[in-house]
């Protein structure tokens, strides 16, 4: 019996299907922050759902590429990925659905519209909400920090702010260094003039505390755990992105401070 006629081998577009669906699945994990681990997880899972294996991938931090087979058929694809960001509940939620599909089986265009609806109605914070939240965060740090009781208000305000104004800014498409620098210059000054309004004695300590906002930690863990569970060129692209973050809002802060110290 030939290739062509084997009911086992699946057909080389119904490959391709397969591939590009586990594909986006891997690049929704890769976007909500998940590690490497996790994305190669999530597209074996799908592929293993969709009637297919995976013969091989490759998780970059810009692109994604996978290899599937059935019998002696095999197909490789490539999907490129978006901005890195942090969405917690979506990653669950996808997750689920991939080890869900792994056990219960489905087919290629079920998954993308069940993709599309978890993208579209997995509900996220509003923001109204994140940004009081944010400051409090970052008024509470300061207090561990050492600010006395009158840099608190202000903490909370300039975090709130900044917190309020990276969501916008973000929602615009800028450069998340160009983000971090901007924020940095305005959350660390309201911080430290609101500080120094209120009396505070610890201005400069309270400016430090409003950009805390700014601290990539879920990039800083992935690119660590990445590196320690043997994928070093995507742990170390994460840990190069997190470097630059900071750099950015190390000049908003310094620029910040320079501001504070020329009006003391």
């Amino acid at each position: 019996m030939s290739a062509a006629a084997d009911p086992v081998v699946l057909r080389h577009r119904d490959l391709e299907r397969i591939a590009n669906v586990a594909l986006r699945v891997g690049r929704v994990l890769m976007e909500c922050g998940g590690r490497v681990r996790v994305v190669r997880e999530g597209m074996r899972l799908t592929a293993q759902g969709l009637g297919a294996e995976v013969v091989g991938e490759r998780v970059g931090y810009a692109s994604l590429t996978l290899t599937v087979g059935a019998g002696e058929e095999t197909i490789t694809r490539m999907i490129d990925v978006g901005p890195h960001g942090v969405n917690y509940q979506l990653d669950v939620a996808v997750r689920r659905y991939a080890t869900q599909l792994a056990e219960q089986g489905g087919a290629p265009h079920e998954v993308n519209e069940t993709i599309d609806r978890l993208v579209r109605e997995t509900r996220r914070h509003p923001l109204w909400l994140v940004a009081p939240a944010t400051g409090l965060a970052c008024a509470a740090f300061g207090r561990l920090l050492g600010v006395d009781g009158p840099a608190f208000l202000p903490i909370l305000v300039a975090g709130a702010v900044g917190q309020w104004l990276r969501a916008k800014l973000h929602a615009r498409g800028t450069n998340p260094c160009l983000i971090a620098a901007v924020i940095a210059f305005i959350a660390g000054a309201i911080g430290g003039f609101g500080a120094r309004a209120a009396g505070s004695s610890s201005a400069e300590m309270a400016l430090i505390a409003s950009t805390l906002l700014l601290v990539p930690g879920v990039p800083a863990t992935n690119a660590q755990t990445d590196i320690m569970e043997g994928f070093p060129t995507v742990g170390s692209a994460r840990a190069v992105s997190v470097a630059m973050i900071m750099v950015f809002a190390t000049i908003g802060i310094c620029g910040a401070e320079a501001v504070l110290g020329m009006l003391t």
